[in-house]
């Protein structure tokens, strides 16, 4: 798979956070570099800014666009390979605080899911599906009991035929381990009817998005990096959140929700901004994007 990455709602991003050349801001998933380099370029000396992130290649682009920029005047960045989890501690150890703007892009860039880890069904590759050392996704599938595994499915990936799929898994690593993104594709297959196997939707989607969920806690590490975005805030600081799938906007929205009930700030409106036919055109990644925007009090 060719390694590409278009970020999305790039101008309504722009538009929302309004950065100032003296801002300091975090970009908390630096990812394809996209929105970190337009960040970088609406700063000037005097500006911060943080980027984030748990793939080492990723902060590596960002220190790749970091030295592109020649600009005399150009601002202060610091690039931490970290999970977003750890917000506070990452701006404690730099000594940063407060912070005017903050960016959060949950989806994972073309760079990450043509990495040989397992994030994709479209290669045979190993069944990772994380950066670094720990658990992986085979260590999940060929552990867990079926029962577990139906959970897993259902609750991360929204799958109907959670139930079905857990069989089948527990069907195959009967016969061997599980190691591979093939061997679990052709698991679904065999715990989903025919015609399931027909839709755009390649079946595999949602069990595939479930682990990488299940193995990385991105929801654990959404609600921890969320609240401890909103306690960085500045006065009229700015948080912006990209999700793409409903489970992640469920998170977003009912803790911005919660945050504005307790006054800590305001929700800029009560749907989430979408990206343009234009775009989705242009890029069909956008389609599923939903920008959420929360200024501080």
């Amino acid at each position: 798979m060719d390694a590409r990455h278009d970020s999305v709602l790039m101008t309504e991003v722009l538009e929302a956070l309004e950065v100032q050349p003296s801002d300091t801001v975090v970009d908390a998933t630096i990812g394809g570099a996209g929105h970190f380099a337009e960040l970088l370029a609406a700063l000037e000396e005097g500006g911060v800014l943080v980027g984030i992130d748990a793939d080492p290649a990723a902060v590596e682009r960002g220190r790749e666009a970091y030295a592109r920029d020649r600009r005399p005047d150009r601002p202060t960045a610091h690039l931490v390979n970290d999970n977003f989890r750890n917000l506070t501690h990452i701006l404690e150890r730099l000594g940063i605080a407060p912070v005017d703007k903050i960016l959060f892009d949950l989806g994972w860039s073309g760079y990450q899911i043509a990495a040989p880890r397992g994030f994709s069904f479209q290669n045979d590759e190993p069944l990772l599906m994380t950066y670094g050392e720990g658990e992986t996704a085979a260590d999940i599938i060929n552990s867990s009991s079926e029962e577990d595994l139906a959970d897993i499915i259902f609750v991360y990936g929204e799958e109907r035929f959670a139930r079905g799929i857990a069989r089948a898994i527990v069907t195959a690593r009967s016969k061997e381990r599980i190691l591979t993104t093939s061997v679990l594709v052709a698991a679904v297959l065999a715990g989903t009817p025919s015609w399931y196997h027909q839709r755009k939707i390649h079946p595999a989607t949602k069990t595939f998005q479930a682990f990488r969920i299940a193995v990385n806690d991105e929801i654990g590490a959404l609600r921890e990096g969320l609240a401890a975005a909103i306690s960085a805030l500045s006065p009229h600081g700015r948080l912006a959140v990209i999700s793409f799938h409903s489970i992640e906007d469920r998170v977003v929205k009912n803790i911005l929700r919660d945050a504005a009930a307790l006054h800590e700030g305001t929700i800029w409106s009560k749907k989430p901004i979408v990206a343009t036919r234009t775009e989705v055109l242009s890029n069909h990644r956008a389609r599923s994007a939903k920008l959420r925007i929360f200024s501080y009090a």
